[in-house]
């Protein structure tokens, strides 16, 4: 018979930020912009600050120099696109206040907390001032400031020495399938964030909050 190795105990929780506990969406300001006209949005998102031009700022570009490259690739949408940078602060739409809720029993329970975002080294002081339950966190790391992004194993590896972080004892919840898959390559339990009653189910398995716990 094969001996069962126990897992070592979960005692640290990673989270990601976007989605999981602060509302994000260029939507939210390019609405204002384009008002009825959803299919010119839509364009314009997909074709000229799409996400793969954003998650160039989150690896660490600049917003002046992002600004300058979408405005040369598409010179009549230069209004638009210095709105990204200029009106940044209202693609936020505060917080996801559920996630919130477990985050703070998570922390009065004396779990260690860390967060793991990809962000623009630029933006993020405007969520640091704005959400102050940033603050229940012991560290966070900021793909923008660092030069690294998830999933890359990099970005885990510096978690992991930083905070002196043991992959096996953590997990690291995100909503975005990419990202999860990267932690569970570097040894981390990973949980796929879809809204706050799944997260609470699935933190109560690993014993760290109680499934039926409501806060009134």
């Amino acid at each position: 018979m094969r001996t069962q190795h126990h897992q070592p105990p979960v005692d640290t929780v990673v989270f990601d930020l976007g989605n999981v506990l602060i509302r994000w969406n260029p939507r939210n300001l390019y609405r204002k912009l384009f008002g009825a006209d959803v299919r010119a949005m839509e364009t314009f998102l997909s074709e000229v600050c799409n996400s793969a031009w954003n998650e160039e700022q989150d690896r660490g570009r600049t917003w002046q120099a992002g600004v300058a490259e979408a405005i040369a690739r598409h010179p009549a949408q230069e209004t638009f696109i210095r709105a990204y940078q200029e009106r940044w602060e209202e693609t936020l739409d505060g917080a996801i206040e559920e996630t919130v809720e477990i985050l703070d029993e998570l922390h009065g329970k004396g779990v260690r907390l860390l967060a793991l975002t990809n962000w623009s080294a630029e933006t993020f002081p405007i969520a640091l001032e704005r959400f102050e339950f940033l603050q229940r966190f012991e560290g966070i790391v900021v793909s923008g400031v660092e030069g690294l992004i998830k999933p890359s194993p990099e970005i885990f590896q510096l978690l992991q020495s930083r905070y002196d972080v043991d992959s096996r004892r953590a997990v690291f919840i995100d909503d975005h399938l990419p990202n999860i898959e990267g932690a569970r390559r570097m040894g981390f339990h990973a949980i796929q964030f879809f809204n706050a009653g799944q997260l609470r189910e699935d933190l109560s398995k690993f014993g760290l909050i109680d499934a039926s716990d409501v806060t009134v």
